[in-house]
């Protein structure tokens, strides 16, 4: 196996699947000759050529919508938005078509296409460089929504989202592409959407997160008996992995570095409400962002959930 860090694992997944499928292409600003604001996408125009890494004019609205033409006429269009917060200038597309072809054609036409971005904070990057904003998206039904915390995950749920029949938004957080690297297979394989893993176990609490926060989350828990869930997929997210880890342990922190209120915490928080209370010994935490916008970047470091603050919480369910 080859050691990789997030980029190198994703543009492997590109390479492997454009290799396989000549139904594949990428489309996105800059993905070709700079290969990527990332460089995630590099060196695949020199292999695949313009016909299949597109450099796009800057419009989020005229790629998503041109990826979803692609799509339902039989290719596999992955189209890059250079950054999360650039991606409400393609929401209607989004969401007004390409989440609502199969059922608004009632299934004469599909929409199997990847939307990557890289999102989170982390990097001190100005407005719109660092949203988190996943859980608008996963309240739309129709579209999936992914959130890869490691090379190995990137690269086989990436596998995994192209080729599935239906729109994939595909999160890629930022602070990770370079920060971790994994042995990863160089052949391809598929780690499978819809089912989160147990990034540590543990038999006290469970602490329920996805992205850049399980590194945070696995640093915070050092020393304490704590399960540790990854999500992976959000919408659909693994409510049975999530459930019977609860009724292990009986306490759940959720963390996420998205604003509290509404976000998927919340949901998640519901739902074990709902299918999980009698194995309560303990009110649910959640450790979010505050409600207000992501700050500049020297106030980030308060803004974001770290260490202290996710151990607080374990401790006081701990004690409960």
């Amino acid at each position: 196996m080859a050691v990789m860090n997030m980029v190198q694992a994703i543009n492997s997944a590109l390479a492997l699947e454009m290799a396989l499928d000549d139904r594949v292409l990428l489309l996105g600003e800059d993905v070709g000759r700079d290969g990527g604001v990332f460089r995630v996408s590099e060196g695949l125009l020199e292999r695949f050529g313009a016909e299949r890494v597109i450099d796009t004019p800057l419009s989020e609205s005229a790629i998503v919508g041109a990826a979803i033409g692609m799509a339902a006429y039989g290719l596999r269009p992955v189209a890059e938005i250079q950054f999360m917060g650039f991606t409400y200038a393609a929401m209607d597309q989004l969401f007004t078509h390409a989440a609502r072809l199969r059922s608004r054609s009632r299934g004469r036409f599909t929409s199997p296409l990847v939307v990557r971005t890289p999102y989170g904070g982390g990097i001190k990057a100005p407005e719109l460089h660092e949203e988190s904003s996943e859980a608008i998206f996963c309240h739309m039904p129709g579209i999936k929504v992914v959130v890869p915390s490691g090379p190995y995950c990137a690269k086989g749920l990436l596998t995994a989202a192209i080729r599935d029949p239906d729109p994939v938004l595909f999160l890629e957080p930022t602070r990770l592409y370079r920060l971790i690297k994994e042995e990863v297979p160089e052949s391809d394989y598929l780690v499978p959407m819809g089912k989160a893993r147990v990034a540590r176990q543990g038999g006290s609490v469970t602490v329920v997160s996805w992205g850049s926060m399980l590194d945070t989350v696995l640093k915070a828990v050092e020393g304490r008996d704590a399960e540790v869930i990854d999500l992976l997929t959000l919408s659909p997210f693994d409510v049975e992995t999530v459930l019977a880890s609860v009724a292990r342990t009986g306490r759940v922190v959720i963390v996420h570095e998205a604003v509290l209120s509404c976000g998927l915490g919340a949901e998640i928080a519901a739902t074990i409400a709902e299918e999980g209370i009698l194995h309560l010994r303990a009110p649910i935490i959640r450790v979010a962002a505050p409600d207000v916008t992501m700050p500049m970047p020297r106030l980030e470091g308060r803004y974001l959930p770290d260490a202290a603050r996710i151990g607080r919480a374990v401790d006081q369910l701990l004690e409960y």
